[in-house]
């Protein structure tokens, strides 16, 4: 029997509430399908076979009834379980049960609770699906048995003449036992085969986890960005384009002859850039001072569930020393059985404060497999992706605080996630999104946590990171708290300039990197231009926002 492909198929002509449903239930981890149309839904489910139909009806009459008894004709030898949003009162929820529903939840309902109830539903398919595999296999048993004894029979009837009964039951038993050895082959096959598929996804499983890291590799990562002088906010930068500047005075007064020209051409090129650097850093000094507080870090964790089961990888066990359990090739060894720590993957990036409880960032950053090649490769072996948690850490803040997803934008990579920011007293960004807000060789000013968790440790001391590493164990949930506790969380603010305006995204030569992603791009009066949202490999050279613009009609929900 095939694995079923725990589609939820939802049929609703009303476009705002499906677009609800279409995010509702695809932010859960879960497949989704859409029927706009009520017509030819009988034919998609036969076509698609989705194991769970959601069918939004604001009143169930007798149209709608012949509607629920088509989808539940078993189209094809295959039926969904059903799922019915039956609009106002008890009656309406009767009339969808009767006419063959599985559920029906009537108007309001809680999205947490539609979530629960899809769930529930799943499970319950895939137990009539292990139950119509067990039925098929006793079936087949059942064949081969009569097939075996058939075939007994006939050997019987045909050497009753040339041999004993004695024989012939030796015959039998000989035959009997290699069918035996036949099915057992052919299970020990298709088991290799499932058990190679598993451990490949597996293997792509520990490619992508961040895992713990030891206190050398964290001190030697900090230490290795601490030295980039890439890595380095507009303080830092003026103070390393002073100290390039006065070396270069000193090199040209010692030095004679061909070399002057090629110091003095680099003294002009680094004076140039300070200058250029000192002339903006007074305006954008009350900018960072006003809304760098309002950009937060986004730690992202995803966790993994098998698609034949449902249920969330975990380690096959953690030895005396807190790791992980490895096989004799001493590689990590995971089960969805048991209660072991569930395997995660950590993703950084930044958000930002754009309206009451409302953090504006990328859609990659809060479903880090969107167009993500990598995590793409666990959808084909057998593996779903899902949001384990998302925490928002402010400057400042001693703790981070849970958001959730609220909006994704089908026409950019942006993404709302919301929560709880009442206690926070930060400003709101604001947003400008007029033509000449934007403009080609304006300054502009970029704010993000590039390089995510370690950059931030970079800016501290190596006895900080010691001592943060010893009490956390190197795992990013407990660093990241260590850091909101010693108040060390601040984003990296880097200028640059407007290099082109495009209809789809703005370029621009701000420093910044991997985990800057989300991070809002300010005009010199402070107003958010645009996102951060694809970056060139290590810093500099030319990266990419998305007009603001495009945030409004998510901000608008």
């Amino acid at each position: 029997m095939a694995t079923p492909n725990e589609t939820v198929l939802i049929i609703d002509t009303d476009t705002p509430r499906r677009q609800f449903l279409h995010d509702l239930l695809g932010n859960a981890g879960l497949q989704i399908q859409l029927a706009p149309e009520f017509d030819g839904v009988a034919q998609q489910i036969m076509d698609t076979k989705p194991e769970v139909a959601l069918l939004a009806a604001d009143r169930v009459d007798s149209g709608f009834s012949e509607l629920i008894a088509n989808i539940k004709e078993k189209p094809a030898g295959f039926t969904p379980r059903l799922i019915v949003l039956a609009g106002d009162g008890t009656e309406q929820r009767i009339r969808a049960l009767q006419a063959g529903a599985d559920d029906a939840l009537g108007s309001p309902w809680e999205p947490e609770e539609l979530v629960a109830r899809v769930r529930a539903q799943l499970r319950q398919q895939r137990a009539l699906h292990e139950l119509e595999r067990k039925i098929q296999n006793a079936e087949d048993s059942y064949q081969v048995a009569q097939t075996a004894f058939q075939a007994l029979a006939v050997t019987e009837k045909m050497t009753r003449d040339a041999f004993s009964l004695e024989r012939i039951l030796k015959i039998g038993v000989s035959a009997l036992l290699a069918l035996s050895l036949v099915i057992a082959g052919i299970f020990f096959l298709f088991s290799r085969r499932a058990d190679k598929e598993t451990r490949r996804a597996y293997m792509v499983i520990s490619q992508l986890e961040r895992s713990v890291l030891t206190q050398e590799q964290l001190l030697a990562s900090t230490r290795k960005l601490r030295e980039d002088p890439a890595n380095a906010d507009i303080v830092q930068q003026k103070e390393q384009l002073q100290k390039e500047t006065e070396s270069l005075r000193q090199k040209l007064a010692s030095q004679s002859g061909s070399d002057v020209t090629d110091l003095r051409r680099q003294l002009d090129e680094a004076a140039g850039r300070l200058s250029k650097l000192e002339g903006s850093a007074q305006s954008a000094e009350a900018v960072i001072r006003d809304y760098a507080p309002s950009v937060c870090l986004l730690h992202v964790s995803v966790a993994f569930n098998e698609k034949s089961s449902g249920r969330r990888l975990r380690y096959g066990g953690i030895n005396a020393d807190g790791e992980p359990l490895k096989d004799s090739d001493g590689k990590t060894v995971y089960t969805t059985e048991g209660k072991a720590p569930e395997v995660r993957a950590d993703f950084f990036g930044t958000g930002f404060i754009a309206g009451e409880g409302k953090i504006l960032t990328n859609h990659h950053v809060v479903q880090p497999w969107w167009q993500n090649d990598e995590l793409g490769g666990i959808l084909q072996q057998g593996l779903d992706p899902a949001i384990a948690e998302v925490t928002a850490y402010f400057p400042g803040e001693s703790n981070g605080i849970p958001v959730s997803i609220l909006q994704i934008s089908d026409q950019a990579d942006l993404a709302v996630v919301h929560g709880d920011l009442s206690l926070l007293k930060r400003p709101i960004l604001k947003l400008d999104s007029r033509k000449e807000a934007a403009v080609s060789g304006e300054a502009m000013i970029s704010l993000g946590y590039a390089t995510g968790l370690d950059a931030i440790l970079a800016r501290a001391g190596d006895d900080t990171v010691k001592q943060i590493v010893g009490v956390s164990g190197g795992d990013p949930k407990l660093v990241l708290a260590e850091l909101a506790k010693r108040r060390l969380i601040r984003p990296l603010v880097t200028q640059g300039h407007v290099g082109d305006v495009l209809v789809d995204k703005i370029v621009y030569d701000a420093q910044t990197t991997s985990g800057g992603s989300g991070g809002p791009l300010l005009n010199s009066q402070g107003g958010v231009i645009g996102v951060t949202f694809a970056v060139v490999r290590g810093f500099g050279g030319s990266n990419f926002g998305v007009p603001i613009r495009f945030a409004a009609p998510l901000l608008r929900h």
